[in-house]
Parts: C-alpha cells; structure tokens; sequence
C-alpha cells in the first residue's frame, strides 16, 4: 500500500510516516499544499492523508481537483483543527472519503487508512494464495507450502503484489509505485535485490518468473 501524507506539521506528519512505514506501508510526505498537489497526481497512491489547513494550495482545492480527476482513485482522509459536523459535511461535499478531527488516536487513524485502501482497490480476499503461496493481507504473514516465510516488509510487499497478480505479469514500475516511496532512484537496482532475496527464501522450485524488459510474475 503507497500513502501520501500532505501536512505542514513536520512532527506530526513524521510520527505519522513512521508508524505507517512500521506497517509495512510506502509513504511520502509533503510540508505544503503545492507538492502535495503535485505528487498526489504523479503518483499512483492507494490513500492521500490530506490536512485541510495548508500553505499554498489550500486542502480543500487539492480536494475538489483530485475528485475531478477520472484517473486519480486514491482514497482522502482529511485531517482538520475543527470537528463539527458542518466541517465533516463540508469535507465530504469537497470529494473526501473521509473526515478525521485533530487530536485523534492513531489506531484509529491506521484502521481508517486500511478501510479507505480496500476500497481504493478491487475487492480482494484478505488471505491471497497463488501455487502453495499464501499471504496474509491482513496479519501481514506468508507460508510457502505450509511453511511460514521470514520476509521483510519490502519481500512481503513485492510478494503480495505478485500473488495478488494471479499468474498475469507485474511490471517494475508497479511494484516500485505500490512498494517503495518516491524517494527512490528507479535506477538503484533495489528491486532486483529484493526479488533475489525473495526468491531465496521461497526455496526450489522457483516460482517467480523475470519477464523480460517489464518485471515478474508468479
């Protein structure tokens, strides 16, 4: 899951980042309304956690232009200083899919963020299985065969993506967008490392595929 966090408090929005990158999660931040804007429409996101008071762009614009865009199906989280239930209609006539007031709880936060990316995507089992491979989307967990894989957030990442693919070829650049945050270099090869540490730790027979000049598949 790749999720943007667009907030001008640099302590808030690092606690953030980091409890969701613990999860495993990809995640860019943006300190303004004009990079936030930017990324949320280069990149394909799962989930945008937008603060509604911002620098530049202010958030409510960032959201009625994501909610205009046909081809932009990340989920917002709006985050806002007020918790009336005029701010949460406002919000949601803006085109967000959800309304979280400041203070709030983490937890809630995380389980909000993980409702919004099921939604984002397709519905999907919350246990996926492909050729004695089974994940767990949920417990963030995979056996091959039975036997329970020590993965790294990364492996797992890459690994869900690929059995969630159900035998059809994923490409590079899926899995750098869905996996890893826009911090990195597309050229550092990173990818090619993890699936080789994958591959080790699924053991014989192989079972990921290189398909050649676009990515993997299982």
């Amino acid at each position: 899951m790749r999720v943007l966090i667009v907030e001008d408090e640099p302590a808030l929005a690092e606690v953030l980042a980091e409890g969701l990158r613990a999860e495993g999660l990809a995640v860019d931040l943006a300190g303004d309304g004009d990079r936030g804007l930017e990324l949320a429409t280069v990149h394909g996101y799962d989930v945008i956690i937008l603060d509604r008071d911002l620098p530049g762009v202010h958030g409510d614009d960032i959201c009625r232009v994501l909610a205009a865009r046909q081809d932009i199906e990340a989920r917002v989280l709006m985050l806002t200083a007020a918790g009336t239930l005029e701010d949460l209609v406002d919000g949601l006539a803006l085109g967000a899919d959800d309304y979280l007031a400041k203070p709030f709880s983490y937890v809630e936060l995380l389980a909000r963020v993980h409702a919004l990316a099921r939604r984002a995507r397709p519905a999907a089992p919350p246990v996926l299985a492909r050729n004695g491979v089974v994940v767990d989307v949920l417990r963030r967990t995979a056996t091959r065969d039975g036997r329970e894989l020590a993965l790294t957030p990364k492996e797992l990442g890459v690994l869900e993506e690929l059995v969630r693919a159900g035998g059809a070829p994923v490409s590079a650049v899926h899995l750098l967008e869905k996996v890893w945050d826009a911090q990195l270099d597309p050229f550092s090869g990173v990818l090619k490392v993890v699936v080789h540490g994958l591959r080790r730790k699924l053991g014989d027979p192989p079972l990921i595929e290189t398909v050649p000049r676009f990515g993997y598949r299982i």
